[in-house]
Order: C-alpha cells, then structure tokens, then sequence
C-alpha cells in the first residue's frame, strides 16, 4: 500500500528540515492502515520499528511516497517493510527505510492469533 504526505512547515525542525519523530509518526500511521485494511478483524499495537536510520534530509514542499509491504506473518504478529521516498525526484532515492512489526490485540491488550481476511 503507498500513501503520500506533504512537508508543511508545521513538520520542520528548528533547522528547516522534516522533523524525524514526524517521519516515524507517518511511517507508524502508515504501515498500520496497510496492516490493518489487509486484516480488518485484528486490532493492532505497534511492538518495533526495526532500524530507524535517516538517509537523507527533507525539506519543505517536498511530497514523500510511503510504501508498506507486508513482509512476515506470524501467529500474533505481522511486521511491514516500509520505504519512503521523495516522489518529484526522477532517481527515486530512498529516504529512509525500516520494519514495522504489529501484534494483534484483544480489548484487555493480551495477544491474540492474526485473523486473516475470510
């Protein structure tokens, strides 16, 4: 699944550059739709980001690609692999790159099997 986000100057830093807690925000928000639309009888948590390394700063203006892919289903969990990347630039340079891992939840937060689409 790929979302596109917008760097408004509400996201930058005090230097002019997108906020990193703002990325991992999106790519938390992100990987959770892509997640939770392929198994919408599970509620998820977030449980690890895997890597969080920035490769390249961004700027404002600038319009971010986030793609999350599902990577590895487990019996309680599900873990993502996301790339983001500036979506104008012809190279498409990934800018960062991570893991999301998600565990199912029942509503006392105790782990539960990952419940597939019927």
């Amino acid at each position: 699944m790929q979302t596109q986000r917008l760097v408004l100057p509400a996201d930058l830093n005090q230097y002019g550059f997108l906020f990193g807690g703002r990325l991992l925000a999106w790519v938390d928000e992100a990987s959770w739709i892509a997640a939770s639309l392929e198994f919408p009888h599970c509620r998820f948590v977030t449980v690890a980001m895997h890597e969080v390394q920035f490769h390249h700063s961004v700027r404002e203006g600038t319009i971010l690609t986030i793609d999350s892919q599902l990577q590895q289903q487990g019996n309680t969990s599900v873990t993502y692999a996301v790339q983001v990347v500036d979506t104008r630039r012809t190279e498409q340079q990934v800018l960062f790159a991570t893991s999301v891992t998600f565990v199912n939840v029942d509503e006392n937060g105790d782990k539960r099997p990952v419940v597939a689409r019927p």
